[in-house]
């Protein structure tokens, strides 16, 4: 019996001798038709989408999110990961014509650094049995599809966590699809990109990609989240973006602080960072 299996049997075993509530779910969709019975009170509290979109379920929501993508994750086995955040926009080096600027048209080659560091990883994950180093994605494109795309070509799984924005959002073809998730809260979203992090690669994009690196460098310095491998490639880009050096000079930042992260070009030389790094320097 595959691990697949054992797990589905898992979750269709009762614990109990109570009543499934899918069998309530589908007897009250035959219930005869009435004035008490067609009343929003009269539906089924946890089948109710009015009632669970209420502002005041927004804790049971912020419960939800975080158990279902956890729940999950634990059904496929997934010890660790590697997380790669970067630019949707950033495209592969064969639409780089079609980038909407000349500078995201010269970064397209970081798509393929991206996708090359994953392989590479997915392969190293492989090599230890499949269920560490599982590379993690927002699920949508630009780099993200890369990762995604690079852990496939390596015969793994990856997974995708998506959000609901405003413009349509789908995630990409590559993500593992039993491990591709969609948010409604960024939050948890972020929760779930670090609760198993081993290591995070941070490649270039925009505000969401700087959102997602601040917050991770923010939890590592103030001791909120374990040192870990923290990798950002692209020297050139990360140093016109950020004046580090002017922060630490500042003070606003301490200079160990410089020593939290690394600046990498090459999915070589990123993996090979991972797998030297001086934890010892980031305490």
């Amino acid at each position: 019996m595959s691990k697949a299996t054992k797990r589905a049997d898992t979750r269709t075993q009762r614990r109990h001798a109570l009543r499934d509530s899918h069998q309530d779910i589908e007897t009250a969709r035959h219930i005869p038709q009435t004035p008490q019975t067609l009343s929003p009170t009269y539906r089924l509290a946890f089948a109710d989408d009015d009632f669970l979109c209420r502002d005041e379920l927004r804790p049971v929501r912020l419960q939800l999110e975080l158990l279902k993508p956890e729940m999950a994750m634990n059904e496929a086995g997934v010890k660790s990961t590697v997380v790669l955040f970067g630019g949707a926009r950033i495209p592969a080096p064969e639409n780089k014509a079609k980038a909407r600027t000349e500078t995201l048209a010269n970064l397209s080659h970081y798509y393929d650094e991206a996708r090359k560091f994953a392989r590479r990883i997915t392969e190293i994950s492989l090599e230890q049995g499949g269920d560490d180093w599982i590379v993690t994605t927002g699920g949508g494109p630009g780099v993200m599809e890369a990762g995604n795309r690079g852990a496939a070509e390596a015969g793994g799984k990856s997974i995708g966590l998506n959000i609901v924005l405003p413009h349509e959002q789908a995630p990409n073809q590559y993500v593992t699809p039993e491990l591709s998730f969609n948010f409604h809260y960024f939050a948890l979203r972020k929760m779930h990109f670090l609760m198993r992090a081993r290591a995070v690669a941070v490649f270039p994009g925009g505000f969401g990609t700087l959102d997602e690196m601040f917050e991770s460098l923010t939890l590592i310095q103030t001791k909120r989240m374990k040192p870990i491998p923290f990798l950002l490639f692209g020297r050139d880009f990360w140093e016109k973006v950020v004046n580090w050096e002017m922060l630490a000079d500042a003070g606003t930042i301490a200079p160990e602080d410089l020593k939290l992260f690394r600046l990498v070009e090459t999915a070589d030389e990123a993996v090979e960072a991972i797998l030297n790094w001086d934890h010892s320097a980031a305490k």
